[in-house]
């Protein structure tokens, strides 16, 4: 009996090993396995489909006509995201950053009272007042305009939304002047003298054609009275 208990054991062993086996080489021949030309993993760059959206270009800001049209009020709730970090009465306290009175025409890091940054020290140097350009460019990134600041605020990115906050601090104590709006370009020379220049032959060929005429009259017999 132990015999025969043995070949049961021994030849399900065997029979399992078979199956395993031959597992291994119908899995290789359904699923054909192809070496890659080069080592290593493969990246797809993250590319926009070819139909995607272009980046959009923010074109200048023409600050003379954008701010007398610009809504206060929303610039003013826009700001309260400063509020976390700014004072923004006249005489308040600095807190995490300079307080904001006053700061449109103000020399950058030179609020009394506050440490500022070496990066804003160095702008503030040679750049003599805070206008309107240059706070819109400070607020959109303040990390990537100014090099070290301490201002980890992420920035705003709509455009709307910054010339709003401008207008809003132009209220609070600034003496800095709105610009003039900037004059509309004129339209190209070259169109005009290309639209002027068949009136201009046409005008010619008229004259020339009246100056004949006239030769014509004068050279004909007048007829007895």
């Amino acid at each position: 009996m132990s015999d025969l208990t043995f070949n049961k054991v021994a030849g399900a062993v065997l029979a399992t090993g078979l199956v395993i086996v031959g597992l291994g080489q119908l899995t290789g021949i359904i699923y054909k396995y192809e070496a890659p030309a080069k080592a290593g993993y493969a990246v797809v760059p993250d590319v926009p489909a070819a139909g995607g959206a272009a980046a959009v270009v923010e074109l200048p800001i023409d600050w003379g006509t954008e701010l007398p049209k610009a809504d206060v009020n929303a610039g003013k709730e826009v700001a309260t995201k400063c509020q976390a970090c700014h004072n923004l009465d006249s005489g308040g306290p600095n807190m995490t950053g300079p307080n904001l009175y006053g700061v449109l025409g103000r020399q950058p890091g030179t609020h009394p009272g506050f440490a500022y940054s070496d990066g804003m020290k160095a702008f503030g140097a040679k750049q003599p007042i805070w206008d309107f350009e240059h706070v819109n460019d400070f607020i959109t990134s303040p990390q990537k305009y100014i090099d070290g600041t301490k201002m980890t605020f992420v920035g705003l990115k709509q455009r709307q939304d910054r010339i709003n906050v401008l207008a809003y601090l132009h209220t609070l104590g600034s003496n800095l002047p709105i610009p003039a709006p900037k004059p509309v370009a004129a339209a190209p020379a070259s169109g005009a003298r290309a639209s002027g220049a068949p009136a201009q032959q046409g005008a010619a060929a008229s004259a020339s054609g009246q100056a004949g005429n006239s030769a014509a009259a004068a050279a004909a017999p007048t007829s007895p009275k």
